[in-house]
């Protein structure tokens, strides 16, 4: 038997996926954002003594393991031969979930997805459709937003910061949140835009041989690190003048001290924009989040 044949023998062709490549491909890592997101519009609204822990809960599962997770089987889905030159080990290209299972996931999820925002109002629902039509889009043909990194990064950036942001208000109030909630998740979506686009440095190599789009393909590391600097302070700066004038100094001084620090932060950042990306994630942004939760709790009643 030949070398091929006996690797084959021992690596049998897999009919279904197991639970820890499901779990895998509905990349728990990234329910974060949105959950966070969600748990802001809760605080913005005045927090979940209106309902009970219970409906907040099941906000925050539609907003990470449902409909993020909906969102990342579509990626992984449609990414799938792109993901084979970048990310090789992941669910799909690896064979861990093998044939169409990909694709039914998403289908499926989709439609568990939208059942459960049904249950909590209308606001919630509308807002979790746009979701689940922003995710779609961004990934799939013929449309396929991913192919411009302009778009796709704002369609990111609405998903997981300003859609969960009002669902977790207009949880809490039953009804449409306030014009000042909606400003302030509109707000920090434009600037998660440059948070969506360091998140593309990791698959520069296989964004240009794909044709995607992603700013750091088409405008370098340097270019795109720093105008996703400035989109992430420019929105930023715009909290501190609307809390301002809303009469909030303290609040505005938390986001100035914040701010501050993620400054000397981008300093570093942008010496070396492809090594340290990934290390700005995990600092920067965090200190870009706890912005967004000292802004909530200055919205709330």
């Amino acid at each position: 038997m030949s070398e091929h044949g006996h690797t084959a023998a021992l690596s049998p062709v897999r009919l279904w996926p197991s639970p820890s490549a499901l779990l895998e491909l509905l990349k728990p890592i990234t329910w974060f954002a949105p959950i966070w997101a969600f748990g802001c519009g809760v605080v913005s609204a005045g927090g979940p003594h209106r309902l009970g822990w219970g409906v907040v809960a099941v906000g925050a599962v539609l907003s990470g393991p449902l409909a993020c997770g909906t969102s990342q089987a579509v990626n992984d889905w449609y990414d799938r031969h792109v993901d084979a030159i970048n990310e090789p080990k992941r669910p799909i290209p690896s064979g861990r979930v093998p044939g169409i299972w990909g694709f039914g996931i998403a289908i499926g999820w989709t439609i568990l997805t939208a059942c459960v925002a049904l249950t909590l109002g209308w606001p919630v629902a509308i807002a979790t459709a746009i979701g689940m039509v922003l995710a779609w889009i961004y990934s799939a043909p013929p449309i396929r937003l991913k192919r411009n990194g302009w778009w796709s990064n704002l369609a990111v950036g609405i998903s997981y910061e300003g859609l969960p942001w009002f669902a977790g208000a207009a949880v809490c109030l039953r009804a449409m949140p306030s014009h000042a909630i909606i400003l302030v998740a509109l707000i920090y979506s434009l600037g998660a835009h440059g948070i969506m686009t360091l998140n593309d440095f990791k698959s520069i190599e296989g964004d240009r041989q794909m044709g995607l789009g992603s700013l750091p393909a088409k405008l370098g590391p340097d270019r795109a690190c720093r105008l996703a600097c400035l989109t992430m302070a420019a929105a930023q700066v715009t909290i501190i003048v609307l809390l301002l004038i809303w009469g909030m100094p303290i609040h505005a001084c938390i986001v100035v001290a914040l701010l501050t620090a993620q400054l000397a932060l981008m300093l570093r950042l942008l010496e070396d924009p492809r090594g340290r990306a990934p290390w700005y994630n995990a600092t920067g942004t965090t200190l870009y989040v706890l912005g967004m939760l000292a802004t909530a709790f200055a919205l709330a009643p």
